[in-house]
C-alpha cells in the first residue's frame, strides 16, 4: 500500500469519527442537552475534528492539483469520494449568515421585493 493510500484511509477514518461527533451532538440537541458538560465537549473536538479534516483535505489537494510536477495521479474511487463529501462539508459548513444575514445587498433586495407583495 502506498502512502497515498494510506493518507486516503486516516483522512476517511478522520471523517468518520467527525460524522459520528456529529450524529453525538445533534442527538444531545434534540435532548436539549447541548449546554451540558458532555454536550460541550462533543462540540469541542467536532470542531476540531473538522478544522483536522480541512486541513488534511487541502494538503490532498496540493497533492493532486500540484503544477510543478507532471506525475498524474489516477483518482480512485475512495478520493472522488472524499473529494465530492469535501465540497458538501464546505457547503455546509460556510457561514451563510454573513452572506445573507448581514449582506447590505441582501436586506435591500428584500425590501424591494416587499414593496412588490
Amino acid at each position: 500500500m502506498s502512502y497515498i493510500h494510506s493518507y486516503i484511509y486516516f483522512i476517511t477514518a478522520i471523517k468518520f469519527v467527525f460524522f459520528i461527533l456529529a450524529i453525538i451532538h445533534l442527538y444531545l440537541r434534540t435532548k436539549g442537552q447541548a449546554d451540558s458538560d458532555l454536550g460541550k465537549n462533543i462540540e469541542y473536538w467536532k470542531e476540531r475534528i473538522e478544522f483536522i479534516f480541512v486541513i488534511l483535505m487541502s494538503f490532498l489537494l496540493i497533492y493532486l492539483f500540484n503544477p510543478r510536477y507532471n506525475n498524474k495521479v489516477l483518482l480512485n474511487f475512495e478520493t472522488n469520494l472524499l473529494l465530492y463529501l469535501f465540497g458538501f462539508i464546505l457547503i455546509i459548513t460556510a457561514k451563510w449568515r454573513l452572506f445573507f444575514k448581514e449582506a447590505k445587498w441582501f436586506n435591500q433586495l428584500q425590501e424591494v421585493i416587499g414593496k412588490f407583495n
